[in-house]
C-alpha cells in the first residue's frame, strides 16, 4: 500500500474539524441477537476482520513538501491494532442513549480515524454496532463499503474490473493545453454563478432559532422507522419521488415540532442542503469525497401538507434541471480550487459559515437491498448520522432498508432537548400525508 493525497474536498473535512464539531459519518445497526453472547462475539469478529482489510489501517499524516504544502496524506498506519477501534461497552436498554454520547466524542487523528463500538442489549435478544468514519477518510458510500467489508460476505453480482485510470501528474499535458484552458475558464465561471448563487439564497432568509446553537460539543440522537410502501402510496398519489416525499416529511414533522416546543413556524423556511454524490461508481480511487448538493428552502410555514410535498418536488425538480454543477448547493465543488494551505489555514472560518450557507442539512444514505448480518445475526434496523455543522443545532440522515425507511438524528443535546418530539413528529408527518393523499 502507498500513501495518497487527499482530495480537496477531503482535506477541508479534516480541517473544519473543532472538538465541538467532529466531522464523522456514523451509523447504528441494531441485530436480532441469536445468543446472549451474540454482541461479545461480534466484537471479536469485527476486530478479526478489520485487520485484513486495507481501507482500514488507513491513517491522515499532515504534509510539508513542496507542490503539497500543507496538505495531509491518506497512509498505512505502522502500529494499527484493530483492538484500539473495537470497543464492547457494557449492557445497555437504550442504544440511541448511548450512540449520542459517543457521537460527540472527536475520532483521535493520530490513528486511523474510525471506530465500531459494540452495545449488547440488556434482554439479550439484540445488540447494536455503531460505526464511526471521519468524513475525510470516508463519504457515505465509502462508508458503507469499509462496514460491509467487516460485516458477514454478501454474495453479490460479480462485475467486470474497470481499467485504471492513468496516474495524473503536478502539471496537465502539454498536448492537452488548449482543452485544459477551456476547462480553467468554464470552472472560473462557474466558481462565480457559485457564489452568486450563495450569495442570493441568503436574501430574506426566515428560520428559527431552535435551528441554530452556539456549540456545546453535546450530541444527542434519534432514530425513526417509516413503513416504505406508506411513503410509496403517496408518491403515487401525488407524483415525483421517493426523495422528495422523504424531504417534505421533514418539513411538516419541523413545522410539528416548532409550534409544540413554542417556537412557532409562521413565515420559518429554512435552507436545506441535500448532498448529491458525484463519484462515478467503480472508479480507481474510491476513496475521495466527491460531493455536491441541491438547497432548497423548506415550506414549514405552509399549513397544507400536500402544497408543503408540492412545493419540494418542485424546489428538487429545478435543482435537477440545472445540475449539479451549478447553484448555490455547489459549494463543495470550490474546494477544488482552493490550495492545500489554503485549506489548511482557513479551515477554522468556513467551519463558521456553514451557517450562512445552509440551515439543516437532510442527506440520503444508500444501503444494499439485500440483508445484512454480523456472526450470521441478522441487521433489522440501520440509522444513518450525519456531522453537526457549526452553529446549528439538527442535522438529519435517511436510509431505504427492507422496506423500511430510517431516519437518522443528531442534534446539539443541550440546544435540542426534546428530540424526542421531533422524531415523533416525524411518525405523525407521514401519517398526515397518507389521510390527505386518501382525501
Amino acid at each position: 500500500m502507498t500513501s495518497d493525497l487527499l482530495a480537496p474536498l477531503d482535506l477541508a473535512f479534516w480541517n473544519i474539524e473543532s472538538p465541538e464539531h467532529p466531522m464523522h459519518l456514523g451509523a447504528l445497526g441494531v441485530f436480532s441477537a441469536l445468543s446472549p453472547a451474540a454482541g461479545a462475539h461480534a466484537a471479536d469478529l469485527l476486530a478479526a476482520r478489520a485487520a485484513a482489510v486495507p481501507g482500514l489501517r488507513m491513517r491522515i499524516r499532515d504534509v510539508w513538501q513542496p507542490l503539497a504544502f500543507g496538505g495531509a496524506t491518506r497512509e498505512p498506519a505502522p502500529d494499527f491494532d484493530p483492538l484500539d477501534h473495537v470497543r464492547l461497552h457494557a449492557p445497555t436498554t437504550d442504544f440511541q442513549a448511548v450512540a449520542g454520547r459517543l457521537m460527540e466524542r472527536p475520532l483521535e487523528r493520530g490513528r486511523p480515524p474510525w471506530e465500531a463500538h459494540v452495545l449488547p442489549g440488556e434482554d439479550g435478544f439484540s445488540f447494536a454496532v455503531l460505526f464511526k468514519f471521519h468524513h475525510a477518510l470516508a463519504d457515505g458510500l465509502r462508508a458503507l463499503t469499509l462496514a460491509a467489508a467487516i460485516l458477514d460476505p454478501m454474495d453479490l453480482p460479480a462485475r467486470k474490473p474497470r481499467p485504471e485510470e492513468p496516474a495524473k501528474g503536478y502539471f496537465p499535458d502539454v498536448r492537452k493545453l488548449p482543452g485544459f484552458i477551456r476547462g480553467t475558464v468554464s470552472d472560473v465561471g462557474r466558481a462565480l454563478d457559485i457564489g452568486a448563487s450563495v450569495a442570493l439564497s441568503t436574501v430574506g432568509v426566515r428560520s428559527s432559532s431552535a435551528l441554530t446553537s452556539e456549540p456545546s460539543g453535546t450530541r444527542r440522537t434519534a432514530g425513526v422507522v417509516v413503513d416504505l410502501d406508506d411513503v410509496h402510496r403517496v408518491r403515487k398519489a401525488q407524483g415525483g419521488t421517493v426523495n422528495d416525499v422523504l424531504i417534505a416529511v421533514v418539513a411538516g414533522a419541523l413545522r410539528r415540532w416548532l409550534d409544540e416546543r413554542g417556537d412557532g413556524s409562521e413565515g420559518v423556511a429554512p435552507r436545506a442542503l441535500i448532498p448529491v454524490s458525484k463519484r462515478r461508481p467503480r472508479t480507481a480511487h474510491p476513496q475521495g469525497n466527491r460531493l455536491s448538493g441541491y438547497l432548497i428552502r423548506l415550506p414549514v410555514d405552509d399549513p397544507d401538507p400536500l402544497a408543503r410535498l408540492d412545493t419540494v418536488r418542485t424546489a428538487m425538480d429545478r435543482n435537477k434541471d440545472a445540475g449539479p454543477n451549478r447553484g448555490a448547493g455547489a459549494v463543495a465543488l470550490l474546494a477544488d480550487h482552493v490550495p492545500a494551505l489554503g485549506h489548511r489555514l482557513g479551515g477554522p472560518l468556513v467551519s463558521q459559515a456553514a451557517r450562512l450557507w445552509f440551515d439543516i442539512l437532510v442527506t440520503s444514505v444508500p444501503l444494499p437491498s439485500i440483508g445484512l448480518k454480523l456472526g450470521g445475526n441478522p441487521v433489522t434496523e440501520v440509522f444513518p448520522f450525519a456531522p453537526l455543522a457549526r452553529g446549528q443545532s439538527l442535522a438529519v440522515a435517511v436510509s431505504t432498508y427492507r422496506g423500511q425507511v430510517h431516519y437518522g438524528l443528531v442534534a446539539d443535546a443541550e440546544a435540542v432537548p426534546d428530540l424526542d418530539v421531533l422524531a415523533k413528529a416525524v411518525t405523525e408527518e407521514v401519517e398526515t400525508l397518507i389521510t390527505a393523499c386518501e382525501a
